[in-house]
C-alpha cells in the first residue's frame, strides 16, 4: 500500500511542478483589419463555419478555454495554435499575395476533403467544430470559388 501512496504522491508533485513551467500561448488580437471575414468575400454561412471550425487555430482571435492554462495541455494548445497560424492565418488574409492565397486555399480544400481539418484532437472537446459531409463540401466549394476569384482579381490588376 505504501508504494501506491508514494506513486500517487509523486504524480501529484510532478503535476504541480510542471505548472511552474511557463507556457507561451500565442497572443489574441481582436483588431484584425486584414481579416478574411472582415474583407466581405465570405457569406454568413461559410463565415460561421470558418469561425466555428477554423478560427481558434487559424486566426489571431483564438478563444482559449480554461484548460489551456493548465500544463501539459497548455503546451499542446500553444504548439497547435502557433503551427496553425503559421500554416494559415485568416486574420492576415489580405496580406498574402496571390500565390500564397491560392496555395492556402488549395491546402484547405485538400485538408477539409480528407477530413484532416479540423483536427480530431480538437473536435473531441470542441464538438461544435465537427463538420458534417455537407459542411465539408460547402467549405470546399467556397475555397474553389475563392481560388477563381483570387486568380481573376490578379488578372484584372495586370
Amino acid at each position: 500500500m505504501k508504494t501506491w501512496q508514494y506513486l500517487v504522491g509523486g504524480i501529484v508533485v510532478v503535476g504541480l511542478a510542471i505548472q511552474l513551467v511557463p507556457h507561451e500561448l500565442p497572443a489574441v488580437e481582436s483588431n484584425n483589419p486584414a481579416d478574411l471575414i472582415g474583407s466581405g468575400v465570405v457569406d454568413g454561412e461559410v463565415a460561421n463555419l470558418l469561425k466555428t471550425a477554423c478560427y481558434d487555430c487559424h486566426s489571431n482571435e483564438t478563444k482559449y478555454p480554461w484548460y489551456s492554462q493548465v500544463a501539459p495541455v497548455s503546451w499542446l494548445v500553444g504548439k497547435d495554435t502557433r503551427e496553425g497560424r503559421e500554416e494559415l492565418n485568416f486574420s492576415t488574409w489580405q496580406e498574402y499575395d496571390m500565390m500564397e492565397k491560392l496555395k492556402k486555399l488549395d491546402d484547405l480544400v485538400i485538408e477539409v476533403k480528407e477530413g484532416e481539418m479540423p483536427m480530431k484532437i480538437y473536435t473531441l472537446i470542441h464538438t461544435e467544430a465537427r463538420l458534417s459531409d455537407a459542411q465539408r463540401q460547402q467549405l470546399v466549394e467556397w475555397a474553389e470559388t475563392m481560388m477563381d476569384i483570387v486568380a481573376e482579381e490578379e488578372d484584372g490588376e495586370e
